[in-house]
Parts: structure tokens; sequence; C-alpha cells
């Protein structure tokens, strides 16, 4: 009998070739929750924005290392609870982390189920887009999904544009404009900072916010303008409003020479100003919108436009014009929309729109009071449910008489200089976060979270209160004093 070749088992030390190249020095997750405050801050200078960096180090920004959030609050490394009245911009309607977002979240990742809806229809998708119809007054009932209120407001002015009929369409846009940075909406926002020396889309023409015969001068002027595009309440110009006279005037002024209508709502909608859209408060309903920010739940990034069913028909309305712009690849993503569901639903709920509307009125109030008590401080406090402006004089304005005539020079270098030192000490001193605004940076920009609290305003002017009652003087050695530190 012939022996049989003896078979050796694979040995389990012997190591598989590896297929690909050889994996590089990653960090962890668990490296990055164990993170200190020193290497975040060289990671970001190294790697993000090192010149960003300096004015985070100016406020005292880079000190703060957030372990959690919850509620109204971010927690750092030292456990202090931080009261947020900046809110992301908008961005947290529902505070950090709601219990009801955050559980149906979980349960779409339990349940395992699919994000990428390209080639397949989206239940999630449609049951969203049917929410924001239902929502969204007149026929304002044709939805784009996407990621960012750039992508949005994008989406929005093309759709316009081709819905205009104009062969050579071009746009107005309002001085103090902010609508994005992507290249096309960024044509339309008022920064020569942000707009920089990129080439950019030339078919504009810029008129004074709030302005309606400006606009109409303008819009009369040119045959080609099919677009109008506006902010309904300037947030990165100051937090500034336009009268109802003038909303009803600009949709009027549209009807009349077929011009579509762009209302911005990506940092004034969704219920900050008391209505889901804030050109609500003034009878008005645009040909387009957009909304992005909180639509998300403060967890996830989606954004929306929002079109006319006969205005969207006019652009894509085709098989042959339908995939001009559909979905990207992330639109509609599924734990997005699921998010953003459960996040509308939340917000009717609980009444945070009516809550938005209460709990601003209150705050407006109380910031009154305080702007009565320092006069040479306040110059303004403007707003509406919880998008409020609390500007400050220019800096020679707080200054006792005498010096006033040889500060005032430099103004407009100061300008932003009392803001950033009350913003940085309110941080410091009082564990509370605010923001400012990109044109007048004498405004200190208030946006908590819709679940804001009357105790939260009282803690938030309390500390503005005894930090402004400590005086000009006072206040400037301070922040020297955090800069020194």
């Amino acid at each position: 009998m012939l022996d049989r070749p003896s078979v050796t088992a694979p040995s389990l030390d012997v190591a598989e070739p590896r297929r690909g190249p050889a994996k590089p020095k990653l960090l962890t997750v668990a490296d990055a929750k164990a993170m200190d405050v020193g290497t975040m801050a060289d990671l970001f200078k190294d790697h993000i924005n090192p010149g960003q960096f300096h004015f985070m180090k100016l406020l005292g920004f880079h000190k703060v290392k957030v372990e959690r959030a919850e509620g109204m609050y971010y927690i750092d490394q030292n456990g202090r609870k931080i009261l947020d009245f900046f809110g992301g911009f908008g961005s947290l309607a529902f505070g950090h982390n709601h219990p009801r977002i955050l559980a149906a979240r979980q349960n779409f990742q339990d349940e395992k189920r699919h994000e990428i809806a390209i080639a397949f229809l989206s239940q999630y998708a449609a049951a969203l887009a049917k929410n924001i119809a239902a929502i969204s007054p007149g026929d304002l009932d044709m939805v784009f999904l996407g990621s960012s209120g750039s992508e949005a407001m994008e989406a929005a002015i093309k759709v316009a544009e081709r819905a205009s009929g104009r062969k050579n369409c071009k746009i107005v846009h309002a001085e103090n404009s902010f609508h994005g940075k992507t290249k096309g909406v960024l044509s339309i926002t008022d920064s020569a900072l942000y707009q920089g020396e990129f080439k950019l889309v030339e078919n504009r023409y810029k008129v004074p916010f709030g302005d309606l015969e400006a606009l109409t001068r303008c819009v009369e002027s040119d045959p080609d303008i099919g677009v109008v595009v506006l902010e309904t309440v300037q947030g990165g110009g100051g937090i500034i409003e336009a009268s109802t006279e003038y909303w009803q005037g600009v949709r009027a002024l549209c009807d009349r020479h077929k011009v579509m209508w762009v209302a911005d709502e990506v940092q004034c909608g969704y219920g900050r100003t008391g209505r889901f859209y804030a050109f609500e408060h003034h009878g008005v309903v645009p040909d387009v919108t957009a909304l992005a920010k909180s639509f998300g739940g403060g967890k996830a990034a989606m954004a929306a436009m929002i079109a006319r069913r006969e205005v969207y028909m006019k652009a894509y309305g085709t098989p042959k014009t339908a995939m001009i712009h559909a979905a990207a690849t992330f639109g509609g993503i599924g734990e997005g929309c699921v998010t953003a569901i459960e996040a509308l639903n939340t917000l009717y709920d609980e009444d945070l729109i009516g809550n938005a509307e209460e709990v601003g009125a209150y705050l407006i109030k109380r910031l009154d009071e305080i702007r009565a008590r320092y006069p040479s401080l306040i110059k303004d406090v403007r707003g509406r449910g919880l998008m409020v402006g609390l500007e400050f004089h220019d800096f020679s304005r707080t200054l006792p008489l005498a010096l006033r005539p040889v500060v005032a020079i430099l103004d407009d270098k100061l300008k932003g200089s009392l803001s950033g030192f009350i913003g940085a000490l309110l941080l410091k001193d009082y564990d509370t976060l605010v923001a400012f605004t990109e044109y007048n940076r004498n405004v200190i920009r208030l946006e908590p979270p819709l679940v804001c609290t009357m105790d939260n305003v009282d803690q938030f002017c309390d500390a503005l209160d005894d930090l402004l009652g400590r005086g000009i003087v006072s206040i400037v050695k301070d922040f020297i004093k955090t800069q020194m530190g």
C-alpha cells in the first residue's frame, strides 16, 4: 500500500500577505476622544486653519475642549457647563442631543436601514419632502434635498433662473447679503473678504436691503433681470429686518414683471423668528425658498430647496430636463432624512415655534432694560423670536467726552473690539457663549436653541448686566489680562 503524502495544516501564525498599501500611522476614535487641548490646538494650526486660530485665541475659545453637550449647555474638560446662546448660527433649534432625535437615529442604525438611495426610491426622502410641503404655505411643495445651506441656495437660484424664461438671466441681491461660499452663491454674497479674487458670476445687480424704490428701479431698468434673491432677515448683516410693506412690495413687483423671488431662510427659518418661515410674518409667499441649519436636528447635515410646483416644472418638468439638477449622492441620505423627519415632528409636538416667540420677546425685553442702563455702551437691540442682535457703539462713543475725538479716528480699525471683549469675558467669567456677525462687527448675534427657557434668558442677561456694570475701563483691562494669562 502506497504511503500518502503528509498534509501540513497551515500555521495560524502566518499572516496573509497585504494586498494594498501599508496602513499609515492614523489616529483612532479613542485617540481623538482622549486628545488634550494643546494637541487639538497644534493639529488645528497644522492641518485646518492657522489664521482662524488667531481669532479663536483672542476670544479664549482655544482653551475649551467640549467633552459632551446636552440641552442648552456644552460641558468642557473641567466639567464646566457653558450656556449656549450662540446656537451654531441657528443650527441647534433642539439644543444639544435631543433625546427624541437620538432615539430615532439609533433605531435607524439598529435596524440596518439603507442610507444611499440613488438607484431606488427612498421612503425617508419621500416622507420628508411630503412633510416640508405640508408645512410650507401656498404651493411651495417641490423639494430638493441637500447637505448645506450653500447647496440649497445653489439649487434655489438655478431653479429660479431656468423658470424665469430669460436667456440671459440676471440676478438682483442685497447689500450685506450672505448666501453661502460656493462659487454661484458667493457671487451674490456681499463680502469682499469672502469673494476674494475669485472669478465670480457677472450677471448680477446689488441694491440696498429693504429699499423698495431702489429694487423697483433696478428691476425695471433691465428686462433680463429674472431673479431677486433676499434673506428674509439678514443674519450676517447684523440681524436686519425689512418692513411688511417692503415684502409685500417685493411680491407685487416680481409678479408684475414675471421675476422669480427667492427667499433665503437658511438661518432665519425653521421657527427661529416665531413662525416656521420668517416671511410668514408679512403675509407673502416667495417662488422659491431654502432651509438648512436646524433642519438636520442638530445631528445631521441636511438642507432643502422648496419651490412652487409651477416654478419647478418650468425648470425641470420633462424627462429631458429632469436630471439637470437631480439629487446628489448624499441628497436625501437615509439617516439624515429620518433625523429631519423626527426633528420636524418634535418642533411641533413641543411647540418650539411658540416658545421661540414667547421667550424671544422676553429676551428682547430684558435686553432693552439693560440697554437703558448702559446707553453709552449699547446702541441697539433688535430682532424677532430667538434671532436677536445686540449692537454696541463704536469704541470712541463709550469713552469720556474728552477722549472721543482722539479715538474716533480709529473707530473703523477698532470696530468689533468691544463686542469681542464682551464675548470673551462672557465665556471666561460667566460660562456663556455668544456669536458675532460678518459685516457689522459691533453686533453680538444671539441665536440660542429654541428650547431656551426664561431662566436661561435670565442667566444670560444677569451675566451681561454684571459684566457691563464693570464699566468700559475695567472691561478693557480685564480683557487684556486674559491675553496675558
